[in-house]
């Protein structure tokens, strides 16, 4: 299994810019591909970005061109950087880990509110 802990949300205005983190532990890290994912309320949880263990990206159309996902293998850190934010944006963010197995694991979300 693999502990995921997400931090950097928060309430910002439109326009303005965030970057969340995730922490990982319990798996080797460099082998997983990783992905952010939000859930706004009454909607369903869907991907924002995706990073795999060779560093290629894919990104929601919603998003592409504003947000950034990254990766630091060395500490076990996933990254997204959310910039020109909307108030659409709003929602809890979720970080996810992908095995080679299949297997996944979320970590317990983040909130993030866009105020217009």
């Amino acid at each position: 299994q693999v502990q995921l802990v997400e931090s950097g949300g928060g309430l910002v205005q439109a326009g303005g810019s965030l970057r969340l983190s995730c922490a990982a532990s319990g798996s080797i890290f460099s082998i997983n591909d990783m992905g952010w994912f939000r859930q706004a309320p009454g909607k369903q949880r869907e991907l924002v970005a995706r990073i795999t263990s060779g560093g290629s990206t894919n990104y929601a159309d919603s998003v592409k061109g504003r947000f950034t996902i990254s990766r630091d293998n060395a500490k076990r850190m996933v990254y997204l950087q959310m910039n020109s934010l909307k108030p659409e944006d709003t929602a809890v963010y979720y970080c996810n880990v992908r095995r080679p197995s299949g297997l996944e694991d979320w970590g317990q979300g983040t909130q993030v509110t866009v105020s217009s």
